[in-house]
């Protein structure tokens, strides 16, 4: 009777295991770029500047037709934002390609999402796509089975008796070893220069000092 829900487990196991090979890769390869973000940079785009000049365009020229015409040279569409101020024209997009025209000069800064990895940064982050989060889950749950069903897998020495038991208190001994290290988030998040800390705010005459970061309501009319 072991051997035969030992069989089904490998059998499962595998087919999962086949399953999540592509979710793994994406997952695995965009994790590693994300995780040093700040020493790679945004890896997601890929950052061109070009230059070129375009004819005089007078003081006397309407905005909408100087914008236009800054637009039409440039050929990224339709902009999002604009700003004309004497000589300047700037164009904002939606992909965040900016374009500056100072003068007679043009220059387009823009930002091309590459094909693999900027795709599997994007799809990284669950949050905001509805249908994606539940695959993500779903994903989840699959790795979650691979460890449960990899515990009892194999017998014998090299199963979760001995080996596999050693093996497996290393793997949980590593994150609680950092943590414990580290300082827990607490402490890291003081260290983090992306992470504000509220400061307190100062007690008013005839009022009791706040907790740091906690503004007092205004009081009812």
């Amino acid at each position: 009777m072991a051997n035969v829900w030992r069989a089904w487990l490998r059998a499962i196991h595998r087919d999962i295991g086949y399953f999540a090979i592509g979710f793994t890769v994406i997952y695995a390869v965009s994790g590693i770029a994300q995780n040093h973000i700040g020493d790679w940079g945004d890896v997601s785009y890929k950052a061109s500047e070009r230059t070129f000049a375009i004819d005089p365009i007078g003081d006397d020229v309407p905005d909408g037709v100087a914008i236009k015409r800054v637009a039409d040279a440039a050929k990224l569409g339709t902009p999002t934002s604009s700003l004309r101020a004497g000589d300047e024209i700037r164009l904002g997009y939606a992909d965040n390609s900016q374009v500056t025209a100072i003068g007679t000069q043009v220059t387009v800064q823009s930002r091309e999402r590459r094909a693999f990895i900027g795709l599997a940064n994007w799809l990284h982050k669950a949050r905001g796509k509805t249908a994606w989060k539940y695959v993500a889950d779903l994903y989840a749950l699959c790795l979650l089975y691979l460890a449960c069903s990899g515990i009892f897998m194999i017998k014998g020495r090299n199963g979760f008796r001995w080996r596999g038991a050693i093996v497996i208190g290393v793997g949980i001994a590593v994150p609680v070893l950092y943590v414990a290290i580290a300082g827990g988030p607490g402490r890291q998040a003081t260290q983090d220069p992306d992470v504000v800390v509220a400061s307190p705010a100062p007690a008013s005459a005839g009022s009791a000092a706040l907790p740091s970061g906690i503004k007092p309501l205004p009081p009812d009319e």
